[in-house]
């Protein structure tokens, strides 16, 4: 009787949010002007999810016609001339800090609705802080969508300033529904809008039958546990000697990480370091079983490509990951840490081909909640909702606007 009467409730929830969506988009067609979104994120200067997914969710919005869409990026260039500081240390971090500041202070007022993408700790200061204030002192709507999977130490350790800071937005948007459970621990309200993958960029493939080619595509850093792959896959080549691995990203333990890969003895190992974005879907396409081994995550965008090329997914449980992932179903999950299981699994898979073929078939069928028509009218409802809530802006402010 619980589990029916809670079931009930998630439905009548998830009943009155699209009722509510519904609501905001058919108001939509009655109003005058469209609303203008500024979308504050890293380039691709900072290659990372943040900027991928930024690019990917500025491309479809800006064929929306009851939007106007801007992007400022939190790591502007300098003017020619003064390129040559921000390849100085430290003094590259003040005088970007300086020249993104002043382009909110130049910007933001344009716009109804400032949608600011965030990660945790140092760049939250950097980043984010700025936007969300100067978006307040210009009386504007803000958003924040924080992608970070290290939401719960940051909220923890950070709390005097950066709860406080989250507190001033008018809505805080996050990829994962385990985000959302972690903003809940602090008291703070989220909702979850999955990240956007292009199933037209990454290329289905049928692997039949499935070679001993893996891939791993995180960031060289710590938490990312690429030190579990390799040592995962070190005992995959015990058993299968033509195996071949391909590290791509990069980060601070690069040097450590291929130093281990020597240490160990891996044969057919290559870390060919940072992918371009149009690149992606070519080194998807040349593997056939992806490798994670995150301590931390929250909604790893390369789970999801993987998922839409047709790689099988072997992958640890960290942070949100059992969200998108379930074992035996849509992928292989195992306890953060434990490289032994990672191995096993992903030798299971090469042993069961009927196995990995369904659970690749699962996998492609969860990549549709992924795709833009999925998400579309959450992140319109939102925006339209933020723009109308208060009627922030008037007529004759638009038009000194314009004017500009």
């Amino acid at each position: 009787m619980v589990i029916f009467t809670n079931q009930v409730l998630t439905t009548e929830t998830q009943r009155t949010q699209r009722l509510r969506r519904e609501e905001v988009l058919m108001n939509v067609t009655n109003s005058q002007s469209p609303v203008r979104v500024l979308i504050v994120a890293p380039s691709f200067g900072i290659l990372g999810g943040q900027s991928v997914q930024a690019a990917r969710l500025l491309e479809h919005l800006r064929q929306e016609p009851s939007l106007e869409v801007g992007f400022l990026p939190i790591n502007p260039r300098l003017p020619a001339g003064l390129h040559h500081l921000q390849r100085i240390k430290y003094v590259r971090t003040i005088v970007t800090s300086m020249a993104y500041v002043l382009s909110l202070l130049a910007r933001i007022y344009k716009y109804d609705v400032i949608h600011v993408f965030s990660a945790s700790y140092f760049s939250f200061v950097l980043a984010p802080t700025p936007a969300i204030l100067i978006g307040r002192l210009y009386r504007r709507k803000v958003l924040l969508n924080y992608h970070s999977g290290e939401a719960a130490d940051h909220l923890q350790r950070w709390r005097r300033t950066a709860i406080p800071t989250i507190r001033l937005v008018d809505s805080v948007i996050v990829p994962s529904e385990y985000l959302v459970r972690v903003f809940a621990e602090f008291g703070l309200k989220a909702t979850a809008i999955y990240n956007l993958i292009d199933t037209s960029t990454f290329r289905f493939r049928e692997r039949s039958p499935l070679r001993p080619v893996f891939l791993s595509n995180r960031n060289l850093e710590r938490h990312y546990g690429v030190d579990r792959v390799l040592r995962a896959f070190a005992i995959i080549q015990e058993r299968v000697p033509q195996a071949s691995l391909t590290v791509a990203g990069d980060g601070s333990q690069r040097q450590f990480l291929q130093t281990l890969a020597q240490e160990l003895g891996l044969q057919n190992t290559q870390f060919i370091g940072q992918i371009a974005p149009a690149n992606f879907a070519e080194v998807y396409d040349a593997a056939d079983i992806f490798l994670n081994g995150s301590e931390i995550d929250n909604q790893p965008l390369s789970i999801l490509e993987a998922f839409s090329c047709g790689l099988p997914v072997v992958t640890t449980d960290a942070g949100g990951i059992p969200d998108i992932v379930q074992d035996g179903t849509t992928g292989m999950v195992v306890s953060r840490g434990d490289h032994v299981e990672i191995a096993k699994r992903a030798l299971a898979l090469l042993e069961n081909p009927v196995l990995a073929k369904q659970i690749v078939d699962h996998a492609r069928q969860e990549c549709l909640k992924y795709s833009w028509e999925a998400v579309r009218d959450a992140w319109m409802s939102v925006y339209h909702g933020l723009a109308n809530h208060g009627e922030q802006r008037t007529g004759s402010e638009r038009a000194l606007v314009d004017q500009r």
